[in-house]
């Protein structure tokens, strides 16, 4: 069995800054639990936690000339770039965006028509009309007013081009009204 190497702070601190791999393992191994431990706090979703912690070794690899030792230990480097890392990612659009397409009750897409009980969306009788529509009017719908998705973020999320959300869209909409006129 191998035996690990153990660092001292600064003989890891100058290994780091060789681009020594096995240092940088020893750095993981070492430091990733607590590093991982903060990000879970923030995020609370494991997924999310572990995906930030890789992006997070990432960074200090690819940054590591930015440390400078006579500013503060090592740890507190990476905690701080790791908060930072953590709070740029949950306010970043791509972020926000993930949140808002989750699929839940409320999504057109998991509509069905329900006649027993009372359903708490269907006041207009509009659930049994949603399904009615086309698939991709339901989708561009979902978005828009389930999502609070804009024309324009539509677009670039379904990588389709504007003229032809807002097509779909007023499609959607004109059907909607026609079925809801017959009811």
């Amino acid at each position: 069995m191998e035996e690990v190497k153990k660092y001292t702070e600064e003989e890891l601190v100058f290994a780091l800054q060789q681009k020594d791999q096995q240092a940088f393992s020893y750095l993981y191994d070492n430091y990733s639990g607590a590093l991982f431990g903060l990000i879970n706090k923030m995020v609370n979703d494991k997924e999310l936690a572990e995906d930030i912690l890789q992006d997070t070794f990432v960074k200090i690899w690819n940054n590591f000339d930015n440390y400078e030792s006579a500013k503060g230990r090592l740890f507190t480097w990476m905690i701080n770039l790791t908060r930072n890392l953590t709070i740029d990612t949950l306010r970043s659009k791509g972020y926000k965006k993930q949140s808002k397409i989750h699929s839940d009750e409320f999504s057109v897409n998991n509509l069905s028509d329900t006649t027993h009980g009372i359903d708490k969306f269907d006041a207009m009788g509009i659930r049994k009309q949603l399904t009615l529509l086309k698939n991709d009017q339901k989708q561009i719908i979902d978005l828009a007013y389930f999502g609070g998705f804009t024309q324009d973020e539509i677009s670039k999320q379904l990588s389709i081009p504007l003229g032809t959300v807002k097509t779909r869209m007023r499609a959607a909409i004109l059907e909607l009204r026609k079925l809801l006129q017959y009811q």
